[in-house]
């Protein structure tokens, strides 16, 4: 049985100093957790700082996007294999705000995740609907499409190396939360996809996280439902304490 995948996302936040004072009391807090796996994805300008600190550690370095191309006159973009040289193992690729704000498509994430799979980073193909979508029933099609998407032309030995974050575009940063029963439902929907794309029993080696205001006070409801494989935490990682809050109690 896999470890729990608990991933906390910094976005725009932690200057170097800052994110070697968080990850420094991170590690006096849950230095010894292996029970689940732990990834940490900061800023760009921040991955020097967390890897000098972590390297060796329980804590697992990952990037909050990358570019498709190898290098090239592409001024403010990042490669994968630079990524890789910094000591990433995992990164975000096709996170809503990334979607919503600097107009990713399937087609860029799918570049970017073949990208990452050249150097074996670990993606994580963030897919969801947004409210109106899930008013109108269509969270279902959404889904289906950043998924099928996402995955074109990746092969079933590679997907092995592919994690999935489901994150309801509603549930992110507003404080509201899928219901468990929803969550469950959409995890269920991916898992069947996949055997579907890949054939039986690709979703039994597939890690599906959930990522939406994911809180030490609901981390244990969404976690006892075996679909949900982890977590993707937005705000609640930017605290050493709530964060390591959620670790404890990711751990069965």
């Amino acid at each position: 049985m896999q470890k729990k995948l608990i991933v906390g996302n910094w976005k725009m936040n932690k200057t170097p100093a800052e994110a070697a004072i968080f990850v420094r009391a991170l590690q006096k807090n849950v230095g010894a957790a292996n029970e689940v796996d732990l990834v940490l994805c900061p800023p760009f300008t921040a991955l020097a700082a967390v890897y000098n600190i972590t390297s060796g550690s329980n804590i697992i370095l990952g990037a909050q996007n990358v570019y498709w191309e190898d290098s090239g006159a592409y001024t403010g973009e990042v490669s994968a294999a630079m990524l890789k040289e910094a000591g990433c193992k995992y990164v975000i690729i096709g996170h809503s705000e990334r979607r919503k704000y600097f107009g990713e498509t399937n087609e860029t994430v799918n570049k970017k995740l073949r990208s990452a799979l050249n150097v074996e980073l670990i993606p994580i193909l963030c897919i969801g609907e947004g409210l109106t979508e899930r008013e109108n029933g269509e969270a279902f099609r959404v889904v289906e499409d950043h998924l099928r998407e996402g995955l074109n032309e990746i092969s079933k030995e590679e997907m092995q190396g592919v994690v999935i974050a489901y994150e309801p575009v509603w549930a992110i940063g507003t404080g509201k939360v899928a219901t468990t029963n929803e969550a469950k439902e959409i995890h269920l929907l991916i898992y069947e996809l996949l055997d579907k794309i890949y054939g039986k029993n690709i979703s039994s080696s597939t890690r599906v996280i959930y990522g939406g205001s994911v809180t030490p006070e609901n981390i244990s409801s969404l976690l006892d439902e075996s679909e949900i494989s982890g977590v993707l935490v937005g705000g609640a990682s930017l605290k050493a304490d709530s964060f390591s809050q959620i670790i404890v109690r990711s751990v069965k």
